[in-house]
């Protein structure tokens, strides 16, 4: 691979997948994190300014639970809460390499984080440090993927890298599934929707196609992906509002 000596977008929201963290397990593996939180550090050594939404499917995921009969709002919050445990183990692997670390979250929860103020999270990143976004957007019925638009807007941020769980790129169809699937390297908003790719929620590929904000969806598998697409090396599916 080729470095870098600058990264592409100045500021980014990661969007880290629960699973990924649990190592295909319910629960947190420290050794997946520790290195995940190795890639972080390596891109803000590099002059990245990087805030993280955590998704929480290694513990809860409201969608399911309410399909095992469970109310859809109060299992969204036991979701919320897994992100928060996501967030704090981030944390503590990002610490222990020397990177300096806010955890910011949507339901307040003053002992172990700071509640999410977009012009503080800014400020934190503008002193290099990684802000950790957690607890959703603080209301049900909201996905994480959304959530990291939302947030990339609200702090300026300059793209959304989408760091998904068993597939690495945009495809026409599931490439699990359908081996017809034919990968695609790059596609607009306007694309995505009308193709319904469910990659992200229709909800966050609206939000960036309205706001011009573009979205980066690379696979979280392998040792160096994360690091790679913070420094801006195209891999993966770039969606933009334009062709």
């Amino acid at each position: 691979m080729t470095e870098n000596t600058s990264p592409r977008y100045r500021r980014v929201v990661l969007k880290l997948s629960g699973e990924v963290f649990g190592g295909g397990a319910v629960g947190v593996d420290p050794n997946v994190v520790s290195g995940i939180a190795a890639q972080i550090a390596k891109a803000c050594a590099g002059g990245a300014q990087i805030a993280v939404v955590m998704g929480g499917g290694n513990f809860f995921r409201g969608a399911e639970l309410q399909a095992r009969g469970m109310e859809r709002a109060r299992a969204d919050y036991m979701g919320m809460l897994g992100t928060v445990m996501n967030c704090l183990a981030l944390q503590d692997f990002l610490e222990k390499r020397g990177v300096d670390t806010r955890v910011q979250t949507a339901i307040t929860m003053a002992q172990v984080a700071e509640a999410y103020i977009p012009r503080r999270a800014m400020r934190h990143l503008e002193k290099g440090r990684v802000v950790i976004f957690g607890a959703g957007a603080g209301m049900p019925y909201f996905s994480t993927d959304t959530v990291a638009v939302q947030r990339a807007l609200e702090i300026k941020a300059d793209a959304v890298l989408m760091s998904k769980n068993g597939v690495d790129a945009v495809y026409t169809a599931d490439p699990r599934t359908d081996p017809t699937a034919v990968r695609l390297d790059q596609l607009t908003f306007e694309e995505a929707l009308r193709r319904d790719i469910k990659v992200a929620d229709a909800a966050a590929f609206s939000l960036c196609k309205e706001n011009k904000l573009p979205m980066v969806v690379f696979g979280a598998e392998g040792e160096d992906t994360i690091a790679r697409a913070l420094s801006g090396e195209r891999i993966g599916t770039l969606i933009t509002s334009e062709s």
